[in-house]
């Protein structure tokens, strides 16, 4: 029984989430990632945080977003590289908003197999497109943000699916892609992410079915 749960968080989990704007992938992010006592790792509040403190890294990638490009594969991969080589993600991680290319997962995938390593499962929320605009639209108008129009949020949405769509089909062609319905409470969603996480033989520490294990 112990035994079970020491090689499950000793071996640690390593993760992927993807789900279009709207979804709660940021909040299924962080509440899974504390469940299984591994680190979510999300590049956009990496990018936030260096932009606020004025970094070196902040004020480049600030002049490369303030054009409204792209930045480039090579930096996002040496920041995750960075971040991943912290003690925290020794044993695990959570990722959100990487990789969102064929070259970015090319990198990740090199860089964990010199680390011995390799991505367990790719976490994929779903959601109704409809009931997503509903809700991004009422966010919109509770914090303001005029220029989050039904256009503008259905064109995000169809950005999203135009570049996920590849990377679900290489993790689907793996047979490491967990998909969830994504609407509901933040506990139900949850939940079904662990059973699906389960099924891969990614438990919580301390759950039930760890300790029948």
């Amino acid at each position: 029984m112990t035994e079970a749960i020491a090689e499950n968080t000793q071996g640690g989990a390593r993760l992927l989430i993807v789900g279009p704007p709207g979804a709660g992938k940021g909040t299924q992010a962080v509440f899974i990632a504390q469940s299984l006592g591994i680190p979510a790792v999300s590049t956009g509040d990496i990018f936030r945080d260096n932009i606020k403190n004025e970094t070196p890294l902040g004020l480049q990638v600030k002049a490369i977003t303030s054009t409204g490009a792209y930045v480039p594969d090579e930096l996002t991969n040496e920041i995750i590289a960075d971040r991943l080589s912290q003690a925290d993600a020794a044993n695990g991680f959570l990722l959100d908003g990487y990789p969102r290319t064929t070259g970015q997962v090319a990198f990740l995938d090199e860089w964990l197999a010199g680390h011995g390593a390799r991505i367990d499962a790719v976490v994929q929320l779903t959601a109704d497109t409809d009931h997503v605009v509903e809700r991004l639209l009422k966010r919109a108008a509770e914090q303001g943000r005029a220029d989050d129009t039904e256009d503008v949020i259905r064109h995000r949405l169809d950005v999203y699916e135009e570049q996920t769509a590849p990377l679900v089909d290489v993790f689907g062609q793996r047979g490491v892609l967990v998909t969830v319905d994504g609407l509901g409470t933040i506990d139900e969603v949850a939940e079904r992410i662990h059973e699906g996480l389960e099924a891969r033989g990614i438990r919580r520490p301390g759950s039930d079915s760890a300790n029948a294990a």
